[in-house]
């Protein structure tokens, strides 16, 4: 009862083992028993602490060997004032509980035993009268057994002869329908029941097989007879292409259950199989399909060595299908009608696998659908790229006729259009790829949405590609599109190469942007693309390739321009023997040829470009010294006495030169009306320039070029934005003509004045409408 001093104290249930211990341990007559039980309790204690000591004389006080007096020695020794205290106090309350447990446990055992008392006198009271009712139930009993084997007795030898009657009658019964047999197969056969009279035959087949030599042999041949003709009809059925499968396959059955030899029909059966798996494939519909499951299931039941041969079987048939789709694909088809043939390819093969799962369908089929899946979205960016080609080729068909006023604009909105709406068709055509929650889509869909990024970027790099075949630039292409064949790269229009540069610029600004949105909304995700790959589709990297590719081209335009004008002007200057020039009576053809040819480019600018056509002015600050007129006027006025003074004239102008001011001639070229026409004007002029260079001139050649060069420098003012470069420039036209003259005396202001006002006399003439 007592615990070592300082031990924690225990816990609930310890308590409790160790109440019942002691309780069942001073109940226990056996003194061992008893100090087996005693000395549990403490051993309980000191497993409860992990140091432990060896039994002491203060953990013996619950064993039989108690001392008192060696107990109370210890304690004293062991424990001071206060710790004995303690130990009353413990002890004390350790005796009030054990009391208490043996208080409860008299009281417990008390009212058991007054109800085991209560219990004994009911049954007492209930038992009394039931031995006289045991002995009549037993009296009764005996009697009526001894009426029972009174009754056996006496109808033994009638139940015997029933026994015997019935044996006889079942046997009477079995040779009445021996007798009959072939009556019932004649019945069976006009009722087309041949299961029926199978059942029939093989029910007999032991008694003729063990009796038909003997009286049933007439019936045993008239059976026979009867089955010969029934095994006829069931290989007419067979054979029958207007019988359901269930029929011959039942009509197998029968054959086997007569051991007639079917494995010869085996190889027949399956070649009129394949003949209606071809018939089927061209209008497959769902009733066709659950024939074949049902056939193919048939055909498992009935020959279960053509496992292999029918799944070569269903695998022809599913690989057919999906070629003929795959050929489909050529011609452009909507995504939801793609969908729907391969979403009833799944089910069938679906459907399929169920009876023949050793054909892996399934896998099959979604491995196909994702190559056609794939086909089809390249199919689609191929289109729209000979759609976007067809655009433009049509727009290079037209343009070396007659323009008509916005012709080029009405194209290149269009161009617009179909560059812009077709990507966002194209988008909305995937997104139903995307949409379905059929099991095959969502198995593909992260796969699509990175074949649709791709897509796009594999798109926008080959139309890229595309134009710079279309201009002329490359030659290198393969030719994806019929409309290629139309095209002359070597006479490439300039207007489809100025398009191509506009084209590319709203590319760049606006369609990127948009597809960029719609994919990041409604393709984001995919992740099947390793990462050693970087994203399927990089807007940066495209928008970078078209900026470069709309600068090409918009210099190749002005190159091809230029070019034109270039040889125009060489043949002008080639031509005449300028030494020999006559004296100029008018300007010269050649400035109209010149002026309608930039009319022409101002015309394709202003409806492919954005921006107006403005003049800007500038003072003669900017780096020219003198307007062409004031400076060059007054020096002829000064020296055209001799030719000598005009040369002196000529060295002070190279003089002058060397402190003007550098003007700017050629800036970078924007996407604009003003910058392009003001670029091709600069170009030419500078080109006119050193064509006059490579001449020699006498007065009249030299005043020729003067006239001309005045001429347009009033014709110009009202297409260019720079009329200060263009000033300086048909200064330098001038200026080369003065040096090369022989005799550099310009016209007098009065004469050059007169001239190009009767030459804008005469062109207001020819066009009354100009203003």
């Amino acid at each position: 009862m007592a615990t070592a001093s300082g031990a924690p104290p225990a816990a609930m249930d310890e308590k409790a083992r160790r109440t019942r211990d002691l309780l069942a341990s001073f109940y226990n007559t056996d003194p061992s028993a008893a100090s087996a039980a005693g000395a549990a309790a403490p051993a309980s204690l000191a497993r409860s602490s992990p140091a432990a000591a060896p039994a002491s004389p203060l953990d013996s006080i619950n064993s039989t060997s108690f001392d008192p007096e060696i107990y109370m020695n210890v304690l004293v020794q062991q424990s001071n004032l206060e710790g004995l205290l303690q130990r009353h106090v413990k002890m004390a309350a350790e005796i009030k509980n054990l009391d208490t447990d043996l208080q409860m446990l008299v009281y417990e055992n008390y009212n058991k035993f007054i109800s085991a008392t209560d219990t004994i006198k009911r049954m007492k009271t209930n038992i009394v009268g039931m031995e006289a009712g045991m002995e009549q139930l037993l009296s009764k009993i005996t009697s009526v057994q001894s009426k029972s084997d009174t009754v056996n007795t006496s109808l033994f030898d009638k139940r015997e002869n029933i026994e015997k009657l019935h044996r006889t009658r079942n046997l009477l019964r079995k040779v009445q329908f021996i007798y009959d047999l072939p009556t019932r197969l004649n019945k069976c056969i006009k009722t087309e029941a041949y299961g029926d009279a199978v059942r029939f035959f093989t029910g007999a087949k032991p008694i003729f097989e063990a009796y038909g030599d003997t009286s049933f042999q007439d019936c045993k041949r008239a059976s026979e007879e009867a089955m010969d003709l029934v095994i006829q009809h069931l290989q007419a059925k067979l054979y029958s292409d207007s019988e359901p499968i269930e029929a011959r396959a039942e009509a197998v059955v029968l054959l086997k259950q007569l051991n007639f030899p079917v494995d010869n029909l085996k190889s027949n059966l399956l070649e009129k199989l394949e003949d209606c798996l071809l018939n089927l494939q061209n209008e497959p519909t769902q009733a066709s399909i659950s024939d074949i499951s049902k056939t193919f299931r048939a055909y498992l039941i009935i020959f279960p060595d053509s496992e292999r041969r029918l799944i070569e079987l269903a695998q022809a048939l599913f690989s057919n299908r999906y070629e003929t789709i795959r050929e489909s694909l050529k011609k452009r088809i909507p995504s939801t009608d793609l969908l729907a043939m391969l979403r009833s390819l799944w089910e069938d093969a679906t459907a399929i696998d169920e009876v023949i799962p050793e054909a892996a369908l399934p896998a099959f089929s979604l491995e196909t659908t994702r190559d056609i899946i794939r086909q089809h979205i390249a199919t689609a960016f191929l289109h729209l790229q000979n759609e976007i080609s067809d655009t433009l080729v049509r727009t290079h068909s037209t343009s070396n006729e007659k323009l008509e006023e916005s012709q080029l604009q009405t194209a290149m909105d269009t161009s617009k259009i179909k560059v812009s709406q077709g990507c966002i068709d194209l988008l909305q055509e995937f997104h139903h790829l995307i949409d379905g929650n059929a099991e095959l889509l969502v198995k593909l869909r992260d796969l699509i949405i990175d074949w649709v990024q791709e897509g796009f970027q594999d798109f926008f790099q080959k139309l890229d590609r595309h134009f710079h075949v279309l201009s002329g630039r490359s030659k290198s292409f393969p030719k994806e599109s019929s409309a290629l064949d139309s095209v002359q790269i070597d006479k490439v229009p300039t207007v489809l190469v100025l398009m191509l540069a506009q084209l590319c610029v709203y590319i760049e600004q606006t369609t990127i942007p948009k597809v960029t949105e719609e994919l990041a909304s409604s393709f984001s995700g995919g992740g099947s693309r390793s990462y050693e790959y970087g994203p399927p589709f990089v807007p940066g990297e495209i928008c970078r390739l078209y900026r470069s590719s709309g600068e090409k081209f918009l210099h190749h335009y002005i190159n091809m321009k230029t070019q034109k004008i270039s040889k125009l002007l060489n043949k002008r200057f080639t031509t005449p023997v300028w030494i020999k020039h006559k004296e100029p009576r008018e300007v010269n053809m050649f400035v109209d040829l010149l002026l309608l040819e930039f009319n022409g480019v101002v015309s394709e600018v202003k409806q492919i470009l954005p921006g107006q056509i403005r003049r800007h002015r500038h003072s003669d600050s900017t780096g020219s010294t003198t307007s062409s007129r004031s400076n060059p006027m007054r020096e002829d006025m000064l020296n055209r006495s001799n030719t000598h003074r005009a040369r002196s004239q000529f060295l002070e102008n190279h003089l002058a030169k060397l402190f003007e001011q550098k003007m700017e001639i050629f800036t970078k070229v924007e996407y604009t009306q003003e910058s392009v026409i003001s670029t091709v004007l600069k170009l030419c002029l500078k080109s006119l320039q050193e064509f006059v260079r490579l001449q020699t001139f006498n007065r009249s050649g030299f005043q020729q070029i003067q006239l001309d060069m005045e001429f347009l420098k009033s014709s110009l003012k009202e297409f260019v934005d720079d009329e200060a470069a263009i000033s300086f420039l048909l200064k330098e036209v001038n200026s080369a003509a003065h040096e090369r003259c022989l005799d550099p005396i310009p016209l007098e202001p009065p004469i050059l004045d007169k001239l190009i006002n009767a030459k804008l006399a005469k062109i207001k003439e020819q066009n009354p409408n100009m203003q």
